[in-house]
């Protein structure tokens, strides 16, 4: 979103907002949580930061500085920026729902991975763009030297990775369509009703949805950069692990409100059953699997699954039944 208009008040029921959704949350998703803190300390420059972050008028995303001067500042930097409040506000509340889907449903390291390629993938593809305009079309202006901020570009291509796989339909500024549009429809109204927005960069968000979704159909395997994600986290976390291990505490692998079990003895606790697809502990209160939505009945029918994943279901199917029902 391009402009300078910066106004004051909307921080705290962003805040207030964030803690009402956590706090619901068993599983505190850590990378969405970074994500928004972030986007807000980079708004907000409180103390020190003030002085360490580059000012706004040197991370602009502009592809005419970018490429002249080789910036990678411009290039990385300037999805975390924003122009004011309400610019802030409401893509991070894009960002907090879109994220609690997909990093439950998908695991921090890898959702940490598609972050992070959806961010260089959109920013690059959007740079590309405008750069094509200008050479084959002589087209400079508006987009060759647009100077624009934000996190748009990557929440368009969640918006993509979040509803690939899904046949419903929801609502996009009123209007009712299919979920897997839900992206373009929002691309060309918000371009028809909000002015200032940058339009290379939202429709750069969402070539780079689509060209993830792609690259990941082809390579079934985990990523290189999710695997050194996981690397990491398992150093910084190894002297909790330690301590833990040392002094016999011993925790529970939380997923959403539920849990989802890892013992190779069949038992769950006293008002828990236990999904016999997904494995995850649900209350006794309810009838069917609050993550993948399979009946109680089919799970007392079925001997306990000696694995996280039942043999009955693809990988990608149980991650698209948990999308759903988170999405509900």
């Amino acid at each position: 979103m391009d402009g300078r208009g910066r106004s004051r008040g909307m921080i705290p029921i962003l805040a207030l907002h964030a803690l009402s959704e956590y706090y619901r949350l068993e599983r505190k998703p850590p990378v969405t949580a970074g994500l928004l803190a972030a986007n807000t300390l980079a708004y907000l420059r409180p103390g020190v930061l003030d002085t360490l972050l580059p000012p706004i008028d040197r991370v602009w995303f502009n592809p005419h500085l970018i490429l002249k001067y080789k910036d990678p500042k411009r290039f990385f930097l300037s999805a975390f920026y924003h122009v004011s409040d309400s610019h802030l506000v409401y893509n991070m509340l894009s960002l907090l729902w879109k994220g609690i889907q997909l990093e439950s449903s998908m695991g921090s390291a890898e959702f940490a991975s598609m972050v992070a390629t959806l961010l260089a993938m959109s920013q690059g593809i959007t740079l590309i763009l405008a750069k094509s305009l200008y050479v084959f079309l002589d087209y400079e202006r508006p987009y060759y030297s647009e100077y624009a901020v934000g996190f748009s570009g990557v929440l368009f291509a969640m918006k993509v990775v979040l509803n690939s796989q899904s046949e419903n339909y929801t609502y996009v500024h009123g209007l009712v369509v299919p979920a897997r549009y839900a992206a373009w429809a929002e691309l060309v109204l918000i371009q028809m009703f909000v002015p200032g927005v940058s339009f290379l960069g939202h429709l750069g968000g969402i070539l780079a949805g689509i060209l993830y979704l792609r690259l990941k159909g082809m390579y079934s395997a985990p990523d290189p950069l999710t695997l050194v994600i996981r690397g990491v986290s398992g150093v910084l976390r190894w002297p909790w692990k330690f301590t833990r291990s040392l002094f016999g505490f011993r925790r529970r692998q939380i997923s959403g409100r539920g849990t989802v079990g890892r013992n190779q003895r069949g038992w769950t606790e006293p008002g828990v059953w236990r999904c016999s697809t997904c494995t995850y502990d649900n209350s006794s209160q309810l009838d069917e699997c609050e993550m993948c939505g399979t009946s109680r009945s089919i799970s007392r029918s079925r001997s306990p699954p000696s694995s996280r994943y039942s043999d009955h279901l693809p990988l990608d199917e149980l991650r698209r039944r948990r999308v759903e029902r988170f999405r509900r």
